[in-house]
């Protein structure tokens, strides 16, 4: 067994793993099935193929929720189970979906498209017309690729349109015009992909014209994130918005028409912006001075569109952020502006109305203020909303309720209620705070037994990364095969997430990820010292942002834990800018290539900073081969350096599942359950202990 360390930090570029970084290449995968055949082996027995079969039923169940969007009044829906791995896509009016069991109208089958063609296909997303236009392009991805086809659709006759828009496959989509134009924001061509991977232009593309042929009108440079646009119809007459994309937090964006940009939003870069009408609702994401107000950041203003456009510029607060309350996102319904608010981690949702008088503004009724609510609206078309909302309502031991929120109704009508999968009795939920580091108060909550035993088997997860929230939603997986059988579930809300609004994410984005990983590390600790469990009982889990997370537990904490599962994750932040969409994270993490930049960035590289005779926990790293987002050499490089070093990791790397964990229910399960498996094994708990 070879100890070689390479790369290190302070020879960053020797890396004698290059080789891997081929998606298809022979070595590379004959690495790749001899891991999976030893990871298999080891953790694929009887036990496994048993879990995998019970979490696949449960995510099979007939009885599950359909989540539907709306258009032009009828209900659409994407359905997979035991049958129909791949889904159906099928629709129904909203009185038969509120029947306990609706007849739905067949659109698509998914499986048989795919067994026809001989391709492994996947329905990515639709884009249709207002209204009863049956013109409608459906993005198809192979493996659950980010990457798709376009192909147009025609939803009268339920078959793809002979001789219509086809796009082969690329990073991009599409946006409807008319029935016979699109605007496509697509990298597919010479020099029209950025080097993120994301298109850089939009053509103006009209029936039956080769999209080699299709006109420009709107482009950016290759260097920014990428070019793409939306077609506003909640106005007198569309409009397009055209959308230049800096990077992950900042852009600009233009009106125009089809024909081209034509004005420049004079406004911040780094917002959150939502049009509606003639008004302008924006949060800020850093203070802004205008109109001789200083506005701190995560502030909600909003104004009239034509004013604005005339010059003026008194803003209304719509929404005045505090240090533990910010807002979580918003959106338009029918002239009615929704916020979604996190208030000390509790779910607060508020409907604002605009008039010529001012805003007036009041709490969305008849929904809990714990667990977990998310609310959107019912039609997928802005142009079409009468007000109609979609709440789903959770908490760990609760599982979701789809409710339908109308206007002017004070409670909202449950429209389906999903299945308990897994028995709660006994089980709690309660919240708790660690102290970290620099000592901030970071946020977790806790799912298990009541009481403590110094020895529960735990499994923590956590994300800390892009502002992105973690909330506590119902987990089938870890419910029916962790919490049902004895075990403890920890979440935890880390600085680099949006949980406390720009300060939080700022706090743990650039040279503060670092700190990030101390929060977890901090709960770990926080679970010891409050008499839970031991740190060899401590199972984490992390991925895609949160690989780094883990990898860093695995060489900067690795005496707070059992076991690592490490998913589709980010690791080389010497390479990640090369490598597919890593170029687009640099305003998380930073850029590689400036000196200054990776003085921070080699700190938390756990690549590079993995050395020999370390007490590093056994490791197991999962990723897919179909990941065209985050590149399947990061999680393949660093198990094949642990292991040159004389490390217990494991890999695994199934052939599908794009940046996700399978391209089916009967995969995404056998994906859980394999990192279950090893896990448990590796904290030495057999299922039913408690």
């Amino acid at each position: 067994m070879s100890v070689d360390d390479r790369p290190t930090p302070s020879a960053p570029d020797d890396d004698p793993w290059l080789w891997l970084e081929e998606v298809e290449g022979v070595r590379a995968l004959d690495f790749v099935e001899r891991q999976n055949r030893l990871t298999l082996e080891k953790f694929g027995g009887p036990a496994f193929a048993r879990d995998r079969d019970t979490l696949a039923a449960i995510y099979d169940r007939p009885d599950n929720i359909p989540y539907v969007s709306r258009c032009d009044g009828l209900l659409y829906n994407l359905w997979k189970d035991a049958n129909h791995p791949r889904g159906l896509w099928r629709r129904t009016t909203t009185a038969e979906f509120r029947k306990p069991n609706p007849s739905w109208e067949m659109l698509l089958d998914i499986d048989r498209l795919a067994a026809k063609e001989g391709e492994d296909w996947l329905l990515n997303g639709s884009s249709s017309l207002p209204g009863d236009a049956p013109q409608t392009m459906l993005s198809l991805s192979r493996g659950g690729s980010d990457a798709v086809t376009l192909r147009e659709f025609d939803l009268n006759t339920k078959s793809f349109v002979a001789g219509g828009f086809t796009l082969p496959e690329a990073k991009g989509g599409a946006a409807w015009v008319d029935p016979d134009t699109l605007l496509l924001s697509s990298a597919i061509g010479e020099d029209m992909a950025t080097t993120s991977g994301y298109a850089r232009t939009v053509r103006l593309w009209r029936r039956g014209q080769p999209v080699g042929q299709a006109r420009v009108v709107f482009e950016t440079t290759s260097d920014r994130m990428s070019a793409y646009c939306d077609v506003d119809r909640t106005g007198e007459a569309p409009r397009i918005l055209f959308v230049d994309r800096q990077d992950f937090f900042n852009f600009d964006v233009w009106l125009g028409t089809e024909q081209g940009a034509s004005v420049k939003l004079d406004l911040p870069s780094d917002i959150w912006l939502q049009l509606h009408g003639d008004w302008i609702a924006l949060k800020l994401r850093s203070a802004w001075t205008v109109g001789g107000v200083t506005h701190p950041a995560d502030t909600v203003l909003g104004i009239s569109l034509s004013a604005f456009l005339a010059g003026q510029r008194n803003f209304a607060v719509i929404f005045p952020p505090s240090p533990r309350r910010a807002l979580q996102g918003l959106f338009w319904a029918k002239g009615r502006l929704v916020l979604s608010i996190l208030d000390e981690l509790r779910p607060v949702f508020e409907i604002c109305t605009p008039s010529a008088a001012g805003w007036s503004s009041t709490r969305l009724p008849g929904l809990p203020a714990i667990g977990v609510v998310d609310v959107w609206r019912f039609d997928s078309h802005e142009s079409e909303s009468n007000g109609d909302l979609l709440a789903n309502v959770q908490d760990p031991l609760t599982p979701p309720s789809l409710m339908l929120i109308e206007p002017d109704v004070a409670s909202p009508t449950v429209l389906k209620q999903a299945p308990r999968t897994f028995n709660a009795d006994g089980l709690i939920v309660t919240q708790h705070e660690a102290i970290s580091i620099d000592g901030e108060r970071i946020p977790y909550v806790q799912t298990g037994p009541a009481g403590v035993t110094g020895d529960a088997p735990v499994y923590m997860s956590a994300y800390g990364g892009f502002g992105l929230s973690v909330k506590p939603y119902y987990n089938s997986g870890l419910g029916k095969l962790w919490l049902e059988r004895g075990g403890t579930i920890v979440q935890a809300n880390l600085r680099g997430g949006g949980e406390f609004g720009t300060r939080w994410h700022d706090a743990g984005r650039l040279a503060g990820k670092r700190l990030s990983h101390d929060d977890f590390a901090a709960v770990a600790a926080d679970l010891v010292r409050r008499g839970v469990t031991r740190a060899k009982r401590i199972a984490a889990q992390g991925g895609s942002n949160g690989g780094i997370l883990i990898t860093n537990m695995l060489t900067r904490y690795p005496e707070r834990f059992g076991a690592l599962f490490c998913t589709i994750p980010l690791i080389d932040m010497r390479r990640y800018t090369k490598l597919l969409a890593g170029a687009s994270w640099i305003a998380e993490y930073g850029d590689p290539d400036k000196p200054e930049e990776w003085e921070w960035l080699q700190t938390y590289s756990a690549y590079h900073n993995a050395k020999r005779g370390q007490p590093y926990p056994p490791i197991l790293i999962a990723t897919t081969r179909r990941d065209d987002r985050v590149h399947p050499g990061h999680a393949r490089k660093m198990a094949a350096k642990l292991h040159a070093m004389g490390y217990e990791a494991y890999f695994y790397e199934p052939a599908a599942g794009g940046h996700g964990y399978g391209k089916d229910n009967k995969e995404r399960a056998g994906f859980e359950v394999l990192g279950f498996r090893f896990l448990k094994d590796k904290i030495g708990w057999r299922d039913g202990e408690a």
